[in-house]
């Protein structure tokens, strides 16, 4: 087992940011990028960035500005953990992100969990949570039950609903 490594820090605005959507754990490919989702073969960006019909952006500060374009927060479920490789079953001793403090900073409107890792881990401390929460298909290469469909519906609801009028 490794070493206890720790994830990213939150990308969101205080007072603007009204979507939150966690993965559970940076993958070592997004580790040795240092940002959310930094393998090429991940959905993530591409789902993402198809909803709103907008190319990838090819840097981290493009992919920070088109989250904050789109209020949107990112993070992850789990702080720090020992894991061998990428695999969300690898994950040992981790500790929860302070998901609460987010929760307190933003007028967070929903939280999208990335796969069902991540929304077990969530479930753990934060099952009781204001802010609604749904467990989606994980965008990582592993998934092959993944559907972007059931992303861009739950987008759907969010953004010409609830985020759009600025209500739930």
């Amino acid at each position: 087992m490794s070493d206890i490594i720790g994830g990213f820090e939150p990308v969101y605005q205080p007072n603007d940011s009204r979507l939150l959507i966690l993965g559970s754990f940076p993958s070592v490919k997004s580790r040795k990028v240092e940002f959310y989702y930094g393998n090429k073969q991940n959905r993530f960006w591409k789902m993402l960035c198809g909803y709103f019909r907008k190319d990838i952006p090819t840097d981290t500060a493009g992919k920070i500005s088109f989250l904050y374009e789109h209020k949107i927060a990112l993070w992850d479920a789990v702080s720090s953990c020992e894991i061998e490789g990428s695999s969300d079953s690898k994950i040992r001793n981790y500790e929860i992100a302070d998901i609460g403090r987010l929760i307190g900073l933003c007028p967070l409107r929903a939280i999208l969990l990335n796969g069902t890792t991540a929304y077990r881990i969530f479930l753990e401390k934060y099952q009781n949570v204001s802010v609604p929460y749904f467990c989606m298909p994980s965008t990582s290469p592993a998934n092959t039950r993944y559907s972007e469909r059931v992303w861009f519906e739950r987008l759907d609801e969010l953004y010409k609903g609830e985020i759009k009028n600025d209500r739930l």
